[in-house]
């Protein structure tokens, strides 16, 4: 159940025989692209494997860190350690944070986070760990942080991740070069990212830390990067082809001589080599690429693609594309028509119709259509237009529901819906559900009552929204609670084969003609992900066993709130009309447990629907300004098969 979900191919910078100079020319850091984070995990466990072997005589002495990214390497290197392949005896570990204050046996600690997940499975002597600790006296911290900013210079190799605002450690925005090991004062942002380690309780995250400085880490010997995910896109590219700033803490270390970054393909997304391959060497022309060079020259020189010209091409390294597929104005006719193909208004495929320059076939018709919604509300905020228009257009479409969603509804949502049934005389037991709610413990699981409360909410907002445009709620809504959701905290259970039968007995049941699901690739450990890779793992196994029926079965990716496709590898696109973008938004509204205070809103403190409508009307503005008819709002799909 280790496999991860990636996009097709769709053509790129040719990097074979490419020579390094060039392949890294836009990098201040030299970076490896790879398809997804388990590779790149290796091939960093690789080299500290290297690097331990290299040292038979004396310490290797390595810097770690914790949290999401690193875990994949720990469990490498655990592997490695149990096949015999590596010993920790000669390794010294030195950790680069801590909370402050923070005791050792805390489960939110660092220290506690990085045993649990290497240290105490290895072999290492205990008096070579080094974690900074959370406990020593506020008078006598800065005098600690000294002696230990000394026993942590000069590093064989340091290995960190970065966050989503390009932070090592605890440095954040504003930390300079020259900083050594010092207690620092967290601001309410990092604070409000770390929360979800102390069950979303900003109050019971504490406010500051003690972290290795921007200096301590320039005196490592060689420095290793990685970031995995979308969220880590903005701050890769400011680290790897950015100028040098406090204002991003991880760029200081395009100071140091050797140093490496290691990304997974979404990570490294908005670098110049992935963005424009073309500016940085020869390409694999794909209809794809070809569709996605146009539109980024549209974007530069600020003209719809009819108005394109030779000089625009030539003037922006894509003299390439002219040589092989041009002239100019064929190339820009050719695209123009391949965008305009994707816009339909019949997103199930219009019956009787030419459909030979349609993203659907007109048969059969009506189409049997299953969405996958990884939470309770993705359907509605994601495509819920194209759901609505689905639902009117007469096709059979059933929603799953993947995961139950309870740890997103806040407990003064549940003592609210009891407090209305008390008010209504059908139950009095607001007492007794507000002593479950004192019950919970910061950063443990929440009681399986109450989040079975939540549970219920959840499906009941689902049920009420697709009812609210002519769904039947009883027989075309399936709860599926797939079971590695059901942790009771944040950290959810590994994906297993549970996960995987669920979902193939509906599919099974349904045999779907076109499947919509969750495209997001931000977190490779996030809900979203898992519940495509499960899907995605259950279509497999059934193609396996010789279910036929799914020859004649596409799926279709949709974006999340937060992160739309970009147009050049979109295959479909449903205009939406004003009346269907308020029909939506009154589908969003049901959701009452997720609408003003979402527990984990993110960074953005727009509600849903408004993320949801801004970026729809967004899409539609970039179909407009290249040319195409002016719609209200467009929801875009990618066609994985």
């Amino acid at each position: 159940m280790d496999k991860q979900f990636t996009l097709p191919y769709e053509g790129g910078l040719i990097e074979k025989n490419l020579p390094a100079g060039i392949l890294h020319n836009y990098e201040k850091i030299w970076t490896d692209i790879y398809p997804e984070a388990r590779p790149a995990s290796l091939a960093v466990a690789d080299m500290i494997v290297a690097g331990i072997k290299a040292c038979e005589g004396r310490l290797f002495r390595l810097g770690l860190t914790t949290g999401a990214t690193p875990t994949l390497l720990y469990e490498e290197l655990l592997r490695r350690y149990q096949a015999g392949q590596v010993s920790f005896r000669n390794v010294e570990v030195v950790s680069i944070d801590e909370y402050y204050p923070s005791s050792s046996d805390e489960l939110q600690s660092r220290n506690h986070r990085l045993h649990e997940a290497l240290l105490d499975q290895v072999d290492i002597l205990p008096e070579n760990i080094h974690i900074p600790d959370g406990t020593v006296p506020q008078a006598e911290v800065s005098d600690y942080c000294a002696a230990f900013d000394k026993l942590a210079r000069g590093l064989d190799l340091l290995v960190i991740g970065i966050g989503e605002e390009g932070q090592v450690g605890f440095n954040e925005a504003g930390s300079n070069e020259k900083t050594r090991t010092r207690t620092v004062r967290l601001s309410y942002g990092s604070r409000k990212r770390q929360s979800r380690n102390f069950g979303h309780d900003l109050a019971a995250t504490p406010q500051s830390a003690i972290t290795m400085g921007i200096a301590t880490m320039l005196s490592a010997c060689r420095i290793v990067l990685m970031a995995w995910g979308e969220d880590k896109a903005q701050a890769v590219k400011a680290i790897v082809e950015g100028e040098m700033t406090p204002a991003c803490p991880a760029s200081l270390l395009q100071r140091h001589d050797h140093i490496h970054f290691y990304v997974d393909a979404t990570a490294g997304s908005l670098l110049t080599r992935v963005v424009a391959p073309w500016l940085v060497g020869p390409c694999d022309w794909t209809q794809k690429l070809i569709r996605k060079a146009v539109v980024w020259l549209c974007e530069t020189a600020g003209m719809p693609i009819l108005k394109l010209t030779e000089r625009d091409y030539l003037e922006n390294s894509l003299g390439e594309l002219l040589e092989l597929y041009g002239p100019y104005d064929q190339i820009n006719i050719r695209v123009f028509n391949d965008l305009q193909h994707t816009i339909t208004g019949w997103p199930g495929g219009k019956p009787n119709a030419d459909d030979s320059t349609r993203p659907v076939p007109a048969a059969p018709f009506p189409k049997t259509v299953l969405i996958f919604s990884p939470h309770p509300d993705d359907d509605v905020i994601s495509m819920g237009g194209t759901f609505i228009r689905l639902v009117s257009q007469g096709h059979n479409v059933h929603v799953a529901y993947e995961t139950s969603g309870d740890v997103a509804v806040h407990d003064d949502v549940v003592l609210q819906h009891f407090d209305a049934a008390c008010q209504l005389g059908l139950a009095d037991r607001f007492a007794e559900i507000q002593a479950l709610v004192a019950q919970k413990v910061p950063g443990e699981p929440e009681p399986r009552e109450l989040l079975d409360l939540k549970a219920a909410i959840r499906r009941s907002e689902a049920r009420a929204a697709v009812r609210s445009f002519g769904l039947d709620d009883n027989t075309n809504a399936h709860f599926l609670n797939l079971p590695f959701y059901e942790s009771g905290g944040i950290k959810k259970k590994p994906r297993t084969q549970a996960d995987v039968d669920i979902i193939k007995d509906l599919m099974r049941r349904l045999r779907p003609h076109m499947i919509f699901m969750a495209g997001d690739l931000a977190d490779p450990h996030g809900t979203h992900r898992v519940c495509t890779e499960a899907a995605l793992e259950a279509v497999e196994q059934l193609r396996a066993e010789g279910n036929d029926w799914l020859a004649e079965t596409h799926i279709w990716l949709y974006r999340g709130a937060w992160m739309e496709w970009e147009l050049g590898r979109v295959d479909m696109a449903v205009p939406l009309s004003p009346d269907e973008v308020v029909m939506k938004r009154h589908a969003i509204f049901r959701h009452l447990s997720q609408k003003d205070i979402v527990p984990f809103p993110g960074e953005d403190p727009r509600e849903f629907w408004q993320r949801a409508e801004e970026r729809t009307q967004n899409t539609a503005r970039q179909y407009d300004r290249l040319g195409m008819a002016e719609y209200q709002a467009i929801e875009v799909f990618l066609k994985l098969c």
